[in-house]
């Protein structure tokens, strides 16, 4: 018999006595290069495999679904992570009132509204903090630390416009998130781009609520 055709026989010998003797514990028992290097390559990716794509708790607060809608629903309009999205209070505050055409002196929810008023409204109602009603009454209030640099603007900031000479403090506004503001325009009460030179132009300082101490 040539001694390809011995190769052969003895190969399909082996292969049926693998087969037949359990085969893990057959295996195991010959020596095999590649067979550390195979299971530890398995390990590693089972463990990359449940590192990417384990169950995680994307609610760990316990919030209720209006609020994890009203997140989700201004981390797309602010074009950030909903984990991003915090003082859902002051969100769930605007939502009702997003749209309400404008009005001098005006309070009255998808009817009528005043930037100064609405503000003084919200911080009543959100924060339980009492502002006059005027945007130069809410500028000198004791309740707010001044600042002006855009870069330390946090949600929920009040911001402070000048349209004109006589009136220093003209118009205030709410930053929310990622350069976007809540104002009152002829448009009415929405959300606005801070970057808009509308805004720019007029931008004058920035207060936040002073800490308790």
């Amino acid at each position: 018999m040539k001694k390809g055709k011995l190769h052969i026989i003895l190969y399909i010998l082996i292969n049926i006595a693998i087969l037949s003797c359990g085969g893990k514990k057959y295996i195991a028992e010959i020596p095999y290069h590649y067979s550390d290097q195979y299971s530890h390559s398995t390990l590693n990716l089972k463990k990359d495999i449940e590192s990417k794509y384990s169950i995680v708790d994307d609610n760990p607060q316990g919030l209720g679904d209006d609020t994890l809608t009203i997140k989700e629903k201004y981390s797309i309009i602010m074009e950030v992570m909903p984990k991003e999205i915090t003082d859902y209070r002051l969100y769930s505050y605007i939502d009702e009132w997003i749209g309400t055409p404008y009005k001098k002196q005006a309070l009255e929810k998808q009817k009528a509204v005043d930037a100064s008023y609405f503000v003084q409204a919200l911080f009543s109602d959100v924060y339980g903090e009492t502002f006059p009603k005027t945007p130069d009454g809410i500028f000198r209030s004791k309740l707010l630390q001044l600042f002006t640099g855009r870069t330390f603007l946090k949600e929920g900031d009040i911001i402070f416009f000048r349209y004109d000479k006589t009136h220093p403090i003209s118009d205030v506004g709410v930053y929310l998130h990622n350069d976007r503001i809540l104002a009152c325009t002829a448009k009415g009460l929405n959300i606005y781009d801070f970057n808009d030179e509308y805004f720019q132009l007029r931008f004058v300082a920035a207060g936040r609520l002073k800490k308790e101490k």
